[in-house]
Order: C-alpha cells, then sequence, then structure tokens
C-alpha cells in the first residue's frame, strides 16, 4: 500500500469513489487490512455478490487490488493508498462538479457517523464518554492564521496515522476514532466595490 494520499484529478475516478458502499469498502480495507468479498459483506451487512460488484469497480480506478493469496471467489482485495485528496478549485468543470459531489459524499457519511455515535453515547463506558468531544468555534484570524491552525491540526492527527499499519504501535485499549475537522472563512469577503463612490 502506498502511504502517501492519493491525488484525484479525473472526473471519472471521483465519480467512482462517492458512493457511500464503496467508500465503506474502502475504509474497511485500510483499517483492518486485506479481505474477501465475503468478509466484507458480513462486516458491512451486505451481499458478497454486491461487495464484488463494487470491489471490481473501485479496482478499475485503482482504489484497491487483489491481494496476495486466495482464488476465485475467495480472493481477498487490498487498498492501494492511505488516503485520498482532490481539488475542488481547479481543473475541468467535469471534475470540479465531481469533486464537489465527492465532498458532500464524504460530509454527509462523518455528520451520519457522528449522528450514530451520539445516539450510543449513554452505552459508552464513562472513560469514552469523557474522552468524545466535539468543538465549533468562530474567530477572526488572517489566511495565514487560518493556514497555520489548519496545519497543526493535520500534523497532530497526522502523529498517529502510523497505527493504521502497524498494530504493535496501538496502546493498549485503543480503538479506532474518527475526527472531521475544517477551517473556512465562514462567510463570502464583504462587496468593497461600493467603498469610495
Amino acid at each position: 500500500m502506498v502511504h502517501e494520499p492519493r491525488t484525484l484529478t479525473d472526473a471519472r475516478e471521483l465519480r467512482a469513489i462517492a458512493h457511500p458502499l464503496r467508500m465503506n469498502i474502502l475504509e474497511a480495507l485500510m483499517l483492518e487490512g486485506p479481505m474477501t468479498a465475503s468478509e466484507l459483506g458480513k462486516r458491512l451487512g451486505e451481499s458478497p455478490a454486491n461487495c464484488s460488484w463494487h470491489l471490481r469497480k473501485l479496482a478499475e480506478h485503482g482504489f484497491v487490488a487483489e491481494a496476495e493469496g486466495g482464488t476465485g471467489r475467495q480472493r481477498p482485495w487490498r487498498a492501494t493508498h492511505r488516503g485520498m485528496r482532490w481539488d475542488e478549485d481547479e481543473g475541468a468543470a467535469e471534475a470540479l462538479v465531481a469533486g464537489r459531489a465527492l465532498t458532500r459524499v464524504v460530509l454527509d457519511r462523518e455528520v451520519d457517523r457522528f449522528v450514530r455515535a451520539q445516539e450510543r453515547r449513554s452505552q459508552e463506558p464513562q472513560e469514552w464518554r469523557d474522552a468524545s468531544s466535539s468543538t465549533q468555534s468562530m474567530l477572526w484570524l488572517t489566511a495565514e492564521e487560518l493556514t497555520e491552525i489548519n496545519d497543526q491540526v493535520a500534523e497532530l492527527l497526522l502523529s498517529k496515522m502510523d497505527r493504521l499499519e502497524d498494530p504493535s504501535r496501538r496502546p493498549e485499549g485503543a480503538r479506532v476514532c474518527a475526527f472531521m475537522a475544517w477551517g473556512i472563512p465562514a462567510y463570502p469577503p464583504a462587496d468593497t466595490s461600493e467603498k469610495g463612490s
């Protein structure tokens, strides 16, 4: 597996991954390693045939590849990259539209994950209830300060990324935890065309 995030620029690639089940399959392979369509079906509550079809679509666009061992229906699949990135500001119009659609799928997925976690919060051990958090802030920042904060958040999250690949680095009691963060201008820039008139 390539440890660097894959940069998506082609509209076909962007559309291929912008599907909730395909994202679930890819996430499962990244978190748990190679699995067959049957194993994925059990884990995700889907039929092996449906998982197999989506695995082939992911393979067509290079998101997954066959792993070592297995034959026929028992062949395992693996993720080819650790994460993805795409640009919503540059490129052909078709890729821009596909990139925005993918962003929406990712956001919807993460909001749904957050809502489900909140719904089961009372069933979590107290230490995990205390450790879980959500934060919302409005700050006056320059573009440089916004960049600095976003970079610091990314650096902190990346500092634990090696635990995905190497289970021996996971402390006892560690669980998979999800983070979703963004630092963005909250409103469009002020209209300055009237100034001075």
